[in-house]
């Protein structure tokens, strides 16, 4: 895992991403990614990393289908059940070094528990991931697919929604009362061949896709912050595609691009980059062509700066 994520991190980073948040690695390989770019050891973007991902015991986000006590985890892993062991997960990974806490507040598609919607974590649950970041200074994102975990999550408080497949109107109107990101990771249901996937996952998928590029419409068109964000490996996933998958619900391209850069700055609260300034960090790229006409332009990166140090390229 290491290896790879210190070849992704090149990679993404001659896509033109020049930080990413990092939703979630196994024995806190984004940490030690982040501090490794930090230091100079490798070349990639600033990481901002979670940790380890906060699920229920045999939910989405913990590693299923290994016989009993093979790869066991416990709230130091990020597996935690009830108030008191979600307060145990939030303060080991932020022991560790994690600046952003995640939780999987729902099912997921890609795995074998169970409806893709179906609720796992209570809102009093999220309630303590929330209140325990906030007095380290952090914030909340969520993975939620269906209406009641959404809707639970914001009740909870927490910063953004990643997927939220499954928005209603007034799941869209709390976010919109209360500042609450999406991050919908568009393209994630068209990086997939349903007819690779195993039957189980399959069903889920085909009920799922069409609701989360609903969802993203609607979210569009009531003005929900959204900010880019992709998912999966790179290889079947590069950031690139993400910008088409937004224009295709409804973003004009400018509005595609501004969710990876000012927009995701705003999110991330980070003022010293997105814009170009004077005083701000020099991330600059240049691609072949006029991305805010054609965004499938973002595929031709041409030149990467990095706070004001250009990334040299491998030879094409």
């Amino acid at each position: 895992m290491t290896l790879r994520a210190s070849r992704n991190a090149r990679r993404a980073l001659l896509q033109g991403f020049t930080t990413v948040r990092d939703m979630g690695s196994t024995g806190f390989v984004d940490v030690a990614l982040a501090r490794a770019v930090a230091q100079g050891w490798i070349e990639g973007p600033t990481v901002i990393p979670v940790g380890h991902y906060i699920t229920i015991t045999g939910g989405h986000c913990d590693l299923t289908g290994f016989a009993p006590g093979i790869l066991e985890r416990g709230p130091e892993g990020g597996v935690a059940d009830g108030p008191d062991e979600v307060l145990k997960a939030v303060r080991y990974q932020i022991k560790h070094g994690a600046q952003w806490i995640k939780v999987c507040a729902t099912a997921g598609v890609f795995s074998f528990e169970g409806p893709a919607g179906a609720q796992q974590y209570s809102e009093a649950e999220i309630r303590v991931a929330v209140e325990e970041a906030a007095r380290h200074g952090l914030r909340v994102a969520v993975h939620a697919h269906g209406t009641d975990g959404i809707m639970a999550s914001l009740r909870a408080g927490v910063a953004s929604i990643e997927h939220g497949s499954m928005l209603t109107p007034e799941a869209i109107a709390l976010m919109k009362e209360r500042g609450v990101w999406l991050v919908p990771q568009a393209y994630l249901f068209d990086s997939m061949d349903p007819a690779t996937l195993p039957p189980a996952v399959r069903r889920k998928f085909e009920q799922m896709a069409p609701l989360a590029k609903r969802s993203q419409e609607q979210a569009i068109r009531a003005g929900v912050r959204i900010a880019f964000s992709t998912d999966g490996p790179l290889e079947k996933n590069d950031p690139w595609r993400e910008f088409g998958a937004l224009v295709a619900p409804g973003m004009t391209p400018a509005q595609a691009l501004q969710s990876a850069t000012i927009r995701a700055a705003e999110f991330l609260m980070l003022p010293d980059r997105g814009t170009l300034a004077p005083g701000l960090l020099a991330d600059v790229i240049a691609v072949a062509g006029d991305p805010t006409r054609d965004v499938t332009a973002m595929r031709k990166v041409r030149f990467v700066m990095k706070a004001g140090v250009v990334i040299e390229r491998p030879e094409h």
